[in-house]
């Protein structure tokens, strides 16, 4: 068909059949883009997190996470002072994320490095790491928080130091953890209108109470230590005297299956 005729169909509204021998052309296809659903296909299981935002759901292990003391003491070149360590952190963080479906991913690393000597003249390899991290809740939901770390080494380990130190900073920080520890500068005056120290026997219903979680038995050893309560005797839930720290440690071993 002509150039002439095609148009004139064209203005007629019509459709001309192509001449023979020559195939037809294909109709016009929209592409199909998928959306991809977090949740699709989802059926929960008996032990899934309830599926709530990732705000509530680090709200959730924020809560219950309480406190983390500084239960660690380094010593050493004539310096002394108590910290909370990586492992401990994540201890104590890992099962309450796991349990109110929290991922923590790092996504992103930046490192710089320099070489260094100590005061001894060892050489020393230093890292400083800024890490991205992704906070993951049950329903795929995420926000996104950024975090430093340094840390020395004298062979290959520091970038993995720092990587570490900034871990223990995003956890302690977006969880605001606090360490229960008394403020040395504080000094305290007793007040009649003031609420007074937790007891022995309070500490003990906390522990023997069914709803009190493995992480909490853990920030109540750390507390009861702090304040040199650990010795105490209380009576159990046998009627038999026992000390707060051997109660907390047994009740602990009972609800995580005999694992110390």
């Amino acid at each position: 068909m002509s150039t002439l005729t095609e148009r004139a169909a064209a203005a007629a509204g019509r459709v001309e059949s192509p001449p023979q021998g020559v195939p037809a052309a294909a109709p016009a296809v929209e592409e199909y883009v998928p959306t991809l659903d977090p949740m699709a296909g989802y059926e929960p299981g008996d032990d899934d997190p309830e599926m709530v935002p990732v705000h509530l759901a680090w709200l959730r292990v924020r809560k219950e996470i309480r406190a983390i003391a500084k239960g660690e003491q380094y010593n050493g070149g004539g310096t002394r002072f108590n910290f909370r360590g990586v492992d401990t952190v994540v201890n104590t963080f890992g099962p309450v994320t796991l349990k109110h479906g929290i991922n923590v991913l790092p996504i992103h690393v930046e490192a710089s490095y320099r070489d260094t000597t100590t005061s001894k003249g060892s050489k020393m390899h230093e890292c400083t790491a800024t890490v991205t991290w992704q906070i993951i809740g049950p329903k795929g939901d995420h926000f996104t928080l950024q975090t430093q770390g340094e840390a020395l080494d004298s062979a290959d380990k520091a970038t993995a130091k720092a990587q570490s130190v900034a871990l223990r900073v995003l956890l302690l920080t977006s969880g605001l953890t606090p360490t229960h520890d008394k403020d040395p500068d504080a000094s305290y005056v007793e007040r009649g209108n003031d609420a007074p120290a937790r007891s022995a026997e309070s500490y003990r219903d906390e522990i023997l109470d069914k709803k009190t979680s493995q992480s909490r038995l853990q920030q109540i050893g750390y507390e009861l230590s702090n304040l040199r309560m650990l010795g105490q005797n209380v009576v159990n839930e046998v009627g038999e005297q026992e000390t707060l720290d051997a109660l907390g440690r047994r009740i602990y071993t009972e609800r995580s299956g005999g694992a110390a």
